[in-house]
């Protein structure tokens, strides 16, 4: 018998769900696991059906313990290469270029890799009683990704997570506003996840590429010349026909009809 395929991909009603599918070894991220989600985002959005997406795992407890470590070691020993340099993507710089929103689906603690995953998405769902953290510097690894955390978390509490590798209850950074919602079952999270989706799916297509990429951009110019792209990205969006669909659908008390142009 064949083993399973590390990632599941499915599209329905507008929305892709990409799961990891390794509950026995934690939702670890095998070269095969990494290079499979590098494969659901470049999938994504190549397909104008798919409108927002959710990143879930199969439950074990855990949403993803980060890098497969037992891997590492395998390829370590066996080539004197570390596993990063085997994945295409081992950042996920490709998940934070999908133009659809990205919803996480958190049913379980998470931390390294998995954290990274968490903040690549765009809106997010957690599990209450879990825990996350940044673990690397317990496993003589790097956090480079962490940086965006900037934007979402105090800076002495990044840097408590950075430091010390310890994780936190999902409840303080859910506090802070890291999460959108919390949940009390693996089902209710993505419940929860799929409701939020849905609610992304009845937008305007170009209103909603144009919002996400406006945000993404003021993150990595700033203020005044994230003002200045969030005008340029929303060209498209106004000029559009769905402009004009809009306010007709409005005034005439019935639900838009959206063609993405």
């Amino acid at each position: 018998m064949s083993e399973r395929e590390p990632v599941r991909y499915s599209l329905d009603d507008g929305v892709a769900t990409v799961t990891i599918d390794r509950p026995e070894r934690k939702n670890a991220l095998s070269v095969e696991a990494m290079n499979a989600l590098t494969d659901a985002w470049e999938r994504v959005e190549r397909e104008p059906q798919a409108r927002a997406v959710i990143l879930t795992s199969t439950d074990c407890g855990v949403f993803s313990a980060g890098l497969d470590l037992k891997q590492a070691a395998e390829i370590r020993a066996r080539d004197g290469i570390d596993i990063l340099t085997l994945m295409r993507d081992p950042m996920q710089t490709a998940m934070r270029r999908v133009s659809k929103p990205v919803i996480a689906a958190m049913t379980g603690s998470l931390m390294a890799g998995g954290m990274l995953l968490a903040i690549q998405s765009d809106l997010r769902v957690g599990l209450r009683g879990t825990r996350a953290g940044i673990t690397e510097v317990k496993m003589g690894r790097g956090s480079p990704w962490a940086v965006p955390m900037l934007w979402m978390l105090p800076q002495p509490l990044l840097m408590e997570l950075v430091l010390t590798g310890e994780t936190v209850p999902i409840e303080q950074l859910a506090g802070y506003g890291f999460l959108n919602y919390l949940e009390d079952t693996p089902d209710a999270v993505r419940a929860r996840a799929l409701q939020l989706a849905r609610k992304i799916v009845e937008g305007a297509p170009l209103s909603v590429k144009a919002a996400k990429a406006s945000v993404l951009a003021a993150m990595d110019l700033g203020c005044a010349d994230g003002l200045v792209e969030a005008n340029r990205l929303h060209v498209e969006t106004y000029a559009s026909l769905d402009a004009i669909e809009g306010p007709k659908a409005f005034a005439e008390r019935r639900n838009p009809v959206w063609q993405g142009k």
